[in-house]
């Protein structure tokens, strides 16, 4: 298997995606509205890792956070931190079996050089945080209170950005059911978004997987390969899809979003 880099460089300045490997208890990660099914352990690290190459494929330098083996969901790394700009604010997961993993999350952006902050009340997680420009969508589920979308409001107004709370009743997270592609256009699977009247521009999406894209720059698009037509579309609006298998995370109500994330470094 391809393993991330294990330790930060501060001197290299580029897109960098913080990961976290698979705990051997993943398959006791927690479900909410899905059925649970049975999870592979061995085939969920070999699906990481090939994230992982994926990511370092297209130009991106992969920085690995401290393992977090105690916690089955910690390779979901994205819910624990909320960054804008040079500003990492972590999260307080809605779940509290996963607030352990929040640690280490600010240790590698330390090392990296953010301005690293506490999320101050409530509970939020990262995976309920869209950020398109200036404006952050934020979704108001069961993971993520009224507390939790204040506090960001008020970090986020700090720097010149804008909080729009989003319902969130039929997906654990926000961007489960919606994600923006580079020109702004929000992308979701319409039986599971709420309202799509919250967005300027939506495009419907004819498969689950296809609400899930990561912008990896030039136009290419990190997209589970759960998701074909979705791809095909996306590469009809000249898009390059990216496909990366994650069978065994989608399993756990994640997706190619919550397995990283993204940033470049401040410095």
């Amino acid at each position: 298997m391809t393993a991330p880099s294990s330790a930060p460089d501060t001197a290299v300045v580029g897109p960098i995606a913080l990961v976290r490997r698979p705990s051997p208890r993943v398959a006791d990660g927690l479900t909410t509205h899905i059925e649970r099914q049975a999870v592979d352990a061995e085939l969920a690290a070999e699906q990481w890792a090939g994230y992982v190459a994926a990511m370092r494929g297209t130009g991106w330098r992969t920085v690995e956070v401290d393992a977090a083996d105690e916690c089955p969901d910690g390779v979901f790394v994205e819910d624990t931190v909320v960054v804008m700009g040079r500003t990492a604010v972590l999260t307080r997961p809605g779940a509290p079996s996963r607030r352990a993993e929040v640690a280490g999350t600010g240790d590698a952006l330390r090392e990296l050089g953010f301005d690293v902050r506490e999320l101050g009340a409530g509970t939020l997680d990262g995976g309920d945080v869209m950020q398109v420009g200036d404006r952050v969508y934020v979704g108001r589920g069961g993971r993520t209170d009224a507390a939790g979308v204040a506090a960001l409001r008020s970090a986020a107004a700090l720097l010149g950005r804008t909080v729009v709370a989003v319902p969130l009743t039929r997906v654990l997270h926000l961007k489960s059911a919606v994600t923006a592609l580079p020109d702004g256009t929000i992308i979701g699977y319409p039986p599971i978004v709420d309202d799509p009247g919250f967005f300027p521009l939506f495009r419907p999406m004819p498969e689950e997987g296809g609400a899930h894209v990561v912008d990896l720059g030039e136009g290419r698009l990190l997209i589970a390969a759960s998701a074909p037509r979705s791809a095909d579309l996306l590469a009809d609006l000249g898009f390059t899809p990216v496909p990366v298998e994650i069978g065994e995370f989608e399993k756990l109500e994640g997706c190619v979003t919550c397995l990283s994330v993204r940033l470049r470094t401040p410095r």
